[in-house]
């Protein structure tokens, strides 16, 4: 963890979402150091299902040691926003700080993204940054060090990274180029920066998209404090950058990142937009003298090859899964998956590690799968084969998962254990 330091005090921020989640971790780690917080959100009256409101976030920040100003601010209206700035400098004197956190998000293809879903995005994620940036900007420039951070990823023009959830990418990108202008335009009078971070962070928006179990894979909110809080204590100087959480907190000489993990030494997400290494050579054919095929009950019986022809990757993927099922396996994770592949030896495959000793093979799986995954028959050989991570391919989009997360968290395990074999 990084320490405070004291320098934030006194200071006035302006952090747009700050109820919930990243935002509120921001405010009170500058709190902390008895700074003004304006708490800049929509939520007034209890959500039914989200944590917090502009005023259970106001006193915990009192708490913490800072003073707070809520105000009711959907980014999306003008008005509400002029109104809270002007509020904020009448009441504090002025504005040092602007973070905009605030963001709308929806991770579906084109053809699925109902234009609302679209509208909401560009107006909160880019239209709503821009113009809470211009309407703070005037304030900013009368401070000592003033600052605007956006939570917001390095500008990563992959195309994997647009073609799932195009309409989103372009909203998140949005609000990096204003980084990319801000900066150049206001160098030498205010410090405009990006933050982002490299694992999955755990907030209310995760549980939601990933659903039960998914905590695991996160880390605090705790990791994205102290990184803003490092870079909003550094000189005006310090701009134009787009900044991974862990990477300036590693340069800063934080060495335990296990403390920052909502369940230490468990395997983490990598967020969206970082390019992972991975190996994405195609799993080579090889000969073999036996394959598998379904019976007439269903069960997968072995045949010899007359000819000896060599099998396609994704069976031969099974067959060592097969030959790996034992009942440690089927005890620790009792569950069916359906494997619904695209492509080359694709089709419907199973894994059952729920019912007697185990199984797997091609077709439909015995009684109701409790997962069903979908992704390309190629992206799949690369998953068990440990040259594409799970957590990879799902952030990415190029694995599907419907139904329980937790168990699809399980046979990841799994996988780890069977690469050796694969």
């Amino acid at each position: 963890m990084l320490p405070n330091t004291g320098k934030l005090a006194g200071c006035t921020l302006f952090i747009t979402g700050a109820s919930r989640g990243i935002g509120k971790a921001i405010a009170l780690k500058a709190a902390k150091d008895g700074a003004n917080i304006v708490i800049a959100a929509k939520t007034a009256e209890p959500h039914p299902t989200l944590p917090g409101t502009i005023y259970t976030a106001a006193a915990e920040i009192e708490a913490a040691g800072g003073k707070a100003l809520p105000c009711v601010v959907n980014v999306r209206e003008e008005q509400q926003i002029i109104n809270a700035v002007e509020k904020a400098v009448k009441t504090f004197g002025g504005i040092d700080i602007l973070v905009n956190n605030a963001s709308a998000i929806s991770l579906t293809g084109t053809l699925e993204t109902e234009m609302k879903k679209v509208n909401l995005m560009m107006e909160v994620n880019v239209r709503g940054t821009y113009l809470t940036s211009k309407t703070c900007l005037p304030y900013l420039r009368k401070s000592r060090n003033p600052h605007i951070l956006n939570l917001s990823p390095p500008l990563n023009m992959n195309p994997m990274w647009f073609k799932n959830h195009c309409a989103y990418t372009i909203s998140k990108y949005g609000m990096s180029m204003c980084v990319l202008g801000m900066a150049e335009e206001f160098r030498g009078e205010v410090a405009v920066n990006a933050l982002w971070p490299k694992t999955a962070i755990h907030t209310a928006a995760m549980d939601m998209l990933g659903g039960s179990g998914i905590e695991k894979q996160c880390r605090k909110t705790d990791i994205l404090a102290d990184a803003a809080y490092c870079i909003l204590t550094k000189p005006k100087s310090f701009t134009g950058n787009f900044i991974i959480d862990e990477v300036l907190l590693r340069e800063e000489g934080v060495k335990d990142f296990g403390v920052y993990a909502i369940a230490p030494g468990h395997p983490l997400m990598p967020d969206f937009f970082l390019d992972v290494e991975t190996d994405t050579t195609t799993m080579k054919q090889e000969t073999y003298g036996a394959s598998q095929q379904e019976g007439p009950d269903g069960a997968m019986v072995t045949r010899e090859s007359a000819a000896a022809e060599p099998l396609g990757p994704v069976a031969e993927t099974f067959r060592v899964i097969q030959g790996a099922i034992n009942e440690e396996y089927v005890r620790t994770t009792q569950g069916v998956f359906q494997f619904e592949l695209s492509g080359d030896g694709g089709g419907t495959w199973y894994i059952d590690l729920k019912n007697k000793g185990g199984n797997a093979g091609f077709g439909k799986p015995p009684g109701m799968a409790d997962v069903v995954m979908s992704m390309s028959s190629a992206d799949f050989v690369k998953m068990f084969t440990g040259k594409l991570k799970p957590t990879l391919a799902f952030m990415s989009g190029k694995l599907k998962i419907k139904g329980n997360m937790a168990l699809a968290i399980k046979l990841e395990k799994m996988l780890t254990q069977l690469n050796s074999k694969l």
